[in-house]
């Protein structure tokens, strides 16, 4: 472990929906281990106590922070910033630690304004305290980056960190008062939200994810990419291709600008591998490809390959599961 001198660790800044710690969370306490004792601070609506104490329970974890309140509900950037920002100020931590997800890239910028320090985003490995290791150029190239400020702001690849145990530990929980109406900042309003719903595992979560791209030729057709996903228990996903061409929304993404996954097995179906593409999926453990383009550049990150009609090898291939 990369100890800190007497300061207070690292903390790391939770996910959640209100209810329930998101894996995120459980990645990025593994990265914010290597520098000492870990805090995670729960923001959140009135009633999130019950996720201050899942965190409790997370291996590693020896402090919990809970902040309460109306305003934190929905997760507002500036809000949110405001409530980290005080607990920040209210202890000598060396690291921040956030999920590189769109909750974490959603405040981080302004956080690290208000803290008047720049962020090092995407972090893949760390190397000592000061020191991290983070992709350019969609993933071509691995920077190494060595930071000289006192509190390191950090946003972790959750890929590339295994999630820690949700049980096993015994944190204490803290309350901070979240003022009102100073904490309330009152940049942002909170007007709705839609949020779909399904019975197949989360994109990031999943162990298995089937992925489309613009060969499928309509979203009437990834129906085809649903049947097998159900078989094998996993996620659908497509290529930004295919989201641009109205096929899928856009919350099934995956590449640079959409999630980026880490699966067992990803089935990438109709997708030619453009680098901004396999900058969101090539950690996965097996990558499995159908093209009827022998030549498309996703064969060559691909471990098992098939050059066929997609319309004919994926009906036989989960007519076989």
């Amino acid at each position: 472990m990369i100890r800190s001198s007497a300061r207070l660790g690292a903390l790391v800044i939770a996910e959640h929906n209100g209810t329930a710690l998101a894996g995120s969370t459980l990645s990025a306490c593994n990265a914010a281990a290597r520098f000492g004792d870990v805090t995670i601070l729960v923001a959140g609506g009135a009633n999130c106590s019950e996720v201050a104490t899942q965190a409790s329970n997370v291996q590693g974890c020896k402090r919990v922070l809970l902040g309460q309140d109306s305003i934190l509900e929905k997760g507002l950037a500036e809000n949110i910033c405001k409530a980290a920002q005080s607990a920040i100020e209210s202890g000598d931590y060396t690291h921040i630690v956030v999920p590189s997800s769109n909750f974490g890239k959603n405040y981080l910028p302004r956080l690290a304004a208000k803290l008047d320090a720049s962020p090092i985003t995407d972090v893949v490995e760390v190397i000592d305290n000061d020191t991290f290791v983070r992709p350019m150029y969609a993933g071509n190239a691995l920077a190494t980056v060595k930071s000289s400020e006192k509190v390191k702001l950090l946003s972790v690849r959750t890929t590339a960190f295994e999630k820690v145990a949700e049980t096993g530990g015994s944190a204490t929980v803290e309350t901070f008062e979240v003022r009102v109406p100073e904490s309330d900042a009152g940049l942002s309003t909170f007007k709705s939200e839609s949020v779909s719903s399904s019975e197949r595992p989360d994109l990031t979560a999943a162990r298995v994810v089937v992925s489309g791209g613009r060969g499928m030729k309509s979203g009437e057709n990834f129906k085809l990419l649903e049947a097998l996903a159900d078989k094998l228990g996993g996620a659908v996903g497509a290529s930004r291709a295919a989201v641009d061409a109205g096929y899928v929304p856009n919350e099934l993404q995956v590449g640079q600008t959409g999630k980026v996954v880490a699966p067992d097995l990803y089935i990438a179906v109709g997708i030619s591998g453009a680098i901004q593409h396999l900058s969101g999926m090539k950690d996965s453990k097996t990558i499995v490809c159908i093209n009827k383009d022998a030549e498309a550049p996703i064969f060559q990150v691909s471990d098992y390959g098939l050059v066929a009609d997609l319309f004919e090898a994926v009906p036989e291939l989960e007519g076989k599961l």
